[in-house]
């Protein structure tokens, strides 16, 4: 079963700092019927205007992932990690039994556009810790290319939760094909650009959420840059 779910469908907020895309239920955007697929319970578009951020808050037993794809984030937390996500990083939080944090973008002339995606973990009450690392360009062209799992396979970032998260980038001919367990889900966000997944054109915002099927073929991309989700159901 393939599903498609457009760009436009999904809730927004804006607040003069800070605009915000919700693929599933977030803050004061609730639809029922988008609680979440599998253990993938977050997925926020956010832009986040120069100088502005997200000032100290609480997270606690989820893993949280930020894709940025422009401009940089500046990360602080109460482990006493003073890091920078620049575009092609990808940073894992594991929030464990509980961790503070703030997220800022301090350019005075360049907005922030970053993806905050949240995955319930497979284990509670954990010691919160947190990991970053550059994906470079060439390992996603053309391909999908593991960048979080649970077991930190082929350097990716390591999650505590049932999930695999891949990026690619694809363009002209370029196409990859993954096998799925039909018994598991998946979910297909294109970034920008467009491509075909399984004969489904998607453009840049859409999503798929996907269950039952053995294997999804990615093909036809312009300009494409999509993250797939391999999900517990």
């Amino acid at each position: 079963m393939l599903q498609l779910r457009k760009s436009h469908d999904r809730g927004y907020a804006d607040h003069g700092w800070l605009q915000s895309f919700h693929s599933f239920s977030f803050a004061g955007y609730h639809d029922p019927q988008f609680m979440g697929w599998g253990n993938l319970r977050v997925i926020n578009d956010d832009r986040v205007a120069p100088g502005m951020g997200f000032g100290k808050h609480g997270h606690r037993n989820m893993e949280i992932i930020s894709y940025v794809l422009s401009g940089e984030l500046a990360h602080q937390d109460s482990m006493g990690n003073v890091e920078s996500i620049p575009p092609g990083d990808v940073q894992r939080m594991s929030a464990g039994s509980g961790v503070m944090h703030s997220e800022f973008n301090h350019a005075q002339d360049q907005t922030t556009h970053l993806l905050q995606i949240w995955i319930e973990p497979n284990v509670l009450e954990i010691d919160p810790s947190y990991e970053q690392k550059t994906v470079p360009i060439s390992d996603k062209e053309g391909k999908l290319c593991l960048i979080a799992s649970p077991d930190g396979k082929d350097g990716s970032v390591k999650i505590f939760a049932d999930a695999k998260l891949y990026a690619g980038l694809f363009n002209g001919s370029q196409s990859a094909q993954i096998e799925l367990d039909p018994k598991r889900k998946a979910y297909v966000h294109l970034i920008k650009g467009s491509l075909t997944v399984n004969d489904q054109t998607l453009e840049g915002g859409d999503a798929l959420l996907i269950e039952h099927e053995s294997s999804i073929k990615i093909n036809d991309g312009i300009d494409a840059e999509v993250l797939f989700f391999d999900l517990s159901h």
